[in-house]
């Protein structure tokens, strides 16, 4: 016979109450709310995404703390005169009770009078573990704060003395279950996670970003420099005060954009910009070096860590300390990479592969990507926390399409630095190729704007004007009016008619197959009317209908 549970023995659901007529749930003398699921999981998803990994994690263990030390002192209050260990036992279940898990403690060494406290709890149906893999899929780390907080807080308030919870095991990792060990605050090593349950680190918390932001708005007094940098457009002017505003301050920053916007180039003026620039500027495109020699090329390597390893060398960690490391194409960073990218940010020591040697640096860290990194963490294959870590400061540049303002500025510039290297005098550029540059789409941004100006130069007579022969790109076909014999003004594109045609002669010239494919599309077109059919083709219903009863 199975054993009785507790909120059975002490009649839990007796203290219930719906009242409805008020809008009220009564938990004994606890008010209490029903709340979607969901709700709750939009809530702690803006929480991570608005303020971060590890403040979010405080919060939701402050919560859950309190929630936990209430149920405690209804406990206590309800059943205080049973025994304590009983008593005790609730806290799980009454957790269950509220819907939020299915908790048992499996292992508990208790001494009420020598406040001893040791203890551990299997939890199952974690909704805050399925919250967490809705929005952000699986995790590599432990992400069930709240119940870690409510487990402490209703401990804490049992016991009167302060007990901290962690989670080990969380199946939003892949465990196949939840367990949270507990002890006091004080046996923990872990400082910085007891932290998050004290108020007051949030007050000093917000006390140092408003500082930080007070420094960053301060050192604006002196209008910066464009440098390299071209553009007069709105979206280059809000991007670049953006990344004016940090080049003076220690913040890291995420430059993000599509392919070609020139994100190296802003990474290297906030890097000239910066307190910094007296030290060296390390670039390093991860999605150019092999996913095996990233952590070598990253954090260096000692002689004979590996094989072909035949000589020690510093990373580019290393050889940036004192200035900036710019890291392009941080999604491809492998999974390890990741893991010892965030303990060098969390640290500031990097250890070389196959050295135990702890070396200390100084880097300030600016991070490029072109790729959408939530949802690379929602399909697991990028780190949440490295990435919270990494985006405390982004800066979105934006494509050359929407910067059309920018193209002759742009051009200009191209024009002074390449005329000079191919050794040619350029009078400038005609106004049919500046209008064909400035509507053109440019998927490939500001490069492939460069190669076609360098290519071009190339191509260029000395002391000639730069026109579409030159150019040499896939431009829009432009939209000319034609008049029909019956009068009808359509659109046209001679052009693209002609590659069309092009590439039927070069594959098949058979004409009778061709007016069979027209036929065919007319018909489809008109929907099967004849009439209709007849009129897009231009022929007599008579015609058409002697065509179709041939084939």
């Amino acid at each position: 016979m199975p054993k009785k549970r507790l909120i059975d023995q002490f009649n839990l659901r007796s203290r219930l109450h719906f009242d409805i007529e008020k809008g009220q749930i009564w938990l004994d003398q606890n008010r209490m709310m029903l709340l979607h699921a969901s709700a709750f999981a939009e809530l702690r998803r803006d929480l991570i995404e608005n303020y971060g990994v590890e403040r979010a994690k405080g919060t939701l263990l402050r919560m859950g703390f309190a929630s936990g030390q209430q149920d405690a002192a209804m406990a206590y209050k309800l059943f205080g005169e049973g025994d304590n260990y009983e008593v005790f036992r609730i806290g799980p279940e009454l957790h269950g009770f509220e819907g939020v898990v299915q908790a048992e403690v499996i292992d508990a060494d208790i001494d009420w009078e020598a406040g001893i406290f040791f203890g551990r709890a299997i939890c199952h149906e974690s909704l805050e573990a399925e919250c967490h893999l809705r929005h952000f899929g699986p995790s590599n780390h432990a992400i069930c704060w709240a119940l870690a907080g409510y487990a402490s807080g209703y401990v804490t308030g049992f016991f009167k003395r302060f007990i901290v919870f962690k989670e080990t095991k969380c199946v939003a990792k892949g465990d196949d279950h939840c367990l949270l060990v507990g002890k006091p605050a004080d046996a923990w090593e872990d400082q910085h996670y007891i932290n998050l349950f004290r108020s007051e680190q949030v007050q000093q918390d917000l006390v140092d970003i408003e500082q930080e932001l007070k420094t960053l708005r301060g050192k604006r007094s002196k209008p910066p420099t464009q440098g390299n940098l071209v553009g007069e457009s709105p979206g280059f002017l809000q991007c670049f005060d953006m990344l004016s505003r940090a080049a003076k301050a220690p913040i890291s920053v995420l430059i993000l954009g599509e392919t070609g916007v020139g994100k190296e180039v802003f990474a290297r003026w906030l890097h000239d910009n910066s307190d910094r620039n007296a030290a060296p500027f390390v670039p390093i495109n991860c999605g150019a070096i092999p996913a095996e020699l990233i952590e070598a090329e990253l954090f260096g390597v000692s002689q004979g860590a590996f094989t072909g390893a035949q000589q020690s060398r510093p990373g580019k960690f290393e050889r940036a300390d004192g200035g900036t490391l710019f890291l392009d194409e941080l999604g491809e960073l492998s999974p390890a990479a990741q893991v010892k990218l965030l303990r060098v940010l969390q640290t500031g020591e990097v250890e070389r592969l196959g050295d135990n040697k702890i070396r200390k640096v100084n880097v300030r860290l600016v991070a490029a990507t072109n790729v959408d990194l939530n949802s690379m963490i929602a399909d697991g294959r990028f780190r949440s926390d490295l990435y919270y870590r990494l985006s405390a400061y982004p800066v979105e540049i934006p494509p050359l399409r929407e910067r059309s303002q920018d193209i002759k500025l742009l051009i200009q510039a191209m024009l002074e630095k390449y005329a000079p290297l191919y050794d040619k005098k350029v009078k400038g550029v005609t106004d049919e190729a500046m209008a064909e540059l400035v509507h053109y789409h440019w998927p490939g941004n500001v490069r492939q704007l460069e190669n076609v100006i360098e290519r071009a130069i190339l191509l260029l007579p000395d002391n000639g004007m730069l026109g579409l022969e030159q150019l040499k790109i896939q431009t829009e076909q432009k939209m000319l009016a034609s008049v029909s014999s019956d009068g009808v003004v359509s659109e046209d594109r001679p052009a693209c008619l002609g590659m069309q045609l092009d590439e039927l002669s070069d594959t098949d010239l058979n004409l009778e197959r061709h007016a069979n494919r027209l036929l065919d599309q007319a018909m489809k077109r008109a929907g099967g009317n004849v009439a209709a059919a007849s009129r897009l083709l231009g022929l007599t219903r008579r015609q058409v209908a002697y065509k179709l009863a041939k084939r």
